[in-house]
């Protein structure tokens, strides 16, 4: 029967690369079917609908909550144009000089992926940021990447991550914290080289495909201040993003007020307090828009993770995953290295798929410990979150910069490959 549910597995793979489902329903289908072949009861005890459905479905509530107040924040930095006054200073500051230009906006870019992920995130960094790279000389390409590329320093500090990985992985919040400190170093390593390496190598480039974005004061009447005319935000809000990182990494604050304080913290220094309950309805209600798709998949991966725990499925599928997965440290790396391209294009590896469903089947039969799971999957997230050509911001980024997905997934692979392993090795060495 573990052979069949691998076959299923594999099935709903082709589902979703052939884009013949969304990702969302593949999940949820596929869950049903392995509990079915698991033989769970319809209702009842370890059943399809009261623990697959009913159970699962809510499982990842405090991370959905999680990415809601995210998205929510991201909405803020953007209206109230703290995002778009970071990096308007940051180029300001860069002047013609490509390369300074292109770390000021891989910063930028790493602040906001601590808030939020996917394609927020790339907007809020590169909807100035890219039109200023190429302007300076930027390669359209190392442009649209060193976008991504900053979201990737940001991404192991992304709150509603950390949430993510706790809840699917039952693990605390410190045991997935530290992990994700020691991933830091690595991706910092590889975005820097990113920036150094292909501004320098590709030289620079004057071409120009993006229409300017005209200016909040050029509508013909004379601006009362700079501020008004660019609409930069005043430079105390500018700490908004790393307002919810200080308080949960600094002072291990619970990650929802963390996320709490930076909604509030921008609010207030950004908007007149008879304007702040329009501002937080609206932003709130834009965050739940930008949310929604997460949501979804979240729903899905729980009712998915209550699948592959079912009994039934944990001993089908033990004797076969012992069978193939390596305990040697060296070999562990080795494998799991060569196996990175299995997490893009909606893969077997990738986290936000089917991968969550493998994790919890290696954590289920106890094949791994939890820990050393959360470190292939957080390793193996650094890849999917650049160099996937399905994944939004990747598709956002480069369409933006004018190129297609597919250049920057060639441009920035070997990069991120060497994070994932740089995370792989970390793993075996600590936890294996």
């Amino acid at each position: 029967m573990g052979v069949v549910i691998l076959l299923v597995m594999a099935a709903g793979v082709a589902l979703m690369l052939t884009r013949k489902l969304p990702t969302a329903f593949a999940l949820a289908l596929l869950a049903v079917a392995i509990a079915f072949l698991a033989g769970a009861p319809f209702t009842g005890k370890n059943s399809v609908l009261d623990t697959v459905l009913q159970e699962g479905a809510p499982a990842l509530a405090a991370t959905m909550i999680a990415i809601i107040l995210g998205s929510w924040l991201g909405k803020l930095l953007d209206e109230t144009g703290i995002a778009g006054t970071l990096v308007r200073k940051i180029v300001e500051f860069g002047g013609d000089r490509p390369t300074v230009v292109a770390l000021g906006v891989l910063a930028v870019s790493a602040l906001v992926g601590t808030v939020t992920g996917s394609a927020p995130a790339a907007m809020l960094a590169g909807i100035i940021g890219i039109p200023a790279m190429i302007a300076v000389g930027v390669p359209k390409v190392t442009a649209a990447g060193t976008v991504l590329m900053g979201i990737a320093v940001g991404i192991p500090f992304e709150l509603p991550l950390w949430q993510f990985f706790s809840t699917a992985l039952e693990l605390p919040i410190p045991t997935v914290r530290g992990f994700m400190v020691k991933l830091f170093p690595f991706a910092l390593a590889a975005a820097l080289a990113f920036v150094l390496v292909e501004t320098r190598r590709r030289g620079t480039e004057h071409a120009w495909s993006l229409k300017a974005v005209d200016s909040p004061g050029s509508s013909g009447a004379k601006p009362r201040s700079r501020r008004a005319e660019l609409g930069d935000a005043p430079w105390y809000a500018l700490l908004a993003p790393a307002v919810p990182l200080v308080l949960a990494l600094g002072f291990e604050l619970a990650i929802i007020p963390s996320l709490l304080a930076g909604v509030l913290y921008a609010l207030v220094t950004t908007t007149r307090p008879g304007r702040m309950n329009k501002r937080l309805l609206r932003t709130l209600y834009g965050g739940f828009e930008v949310a929604a798709p997460p949501l979804v998949l979240f729903i899905s991966i729980g009712i998915l993770l209550a699948a592959v725990k079912l009994p039934g499925a944990v001993d089908a599928l033990e004797p076969l995953v012992k069978a193939v997965s390596p305990h040697n440290p060296v070999v562990f790396v080795l494998v799991f290295t060569l196996l990175v391209p299995l997490c893009l294009y909606r893969g077997p590896l990738n986290v936000f798929g089917l991968g969550a469903g493998i994790a919890g089947v290696l954590i289920a039969t106890g094949i791994y410990p939890a820990v050393a799971v959360l470190g292939m999957a957080t390793s193996y997230n650094q890849v999917f979150g650049v160099a996937d050509p399905t994944s939004t911001q990747t598709v956002w980024s480069a369409q933006y910069a004018g190129v297609s997905p597919q250049q920057v997934m060639v441009r920035t692979l070997p990069y991120v490959w060497a994070v994932a392993l740089g995370g792989l090795c970390v793993t075996a060495a600590t936890y294996l």
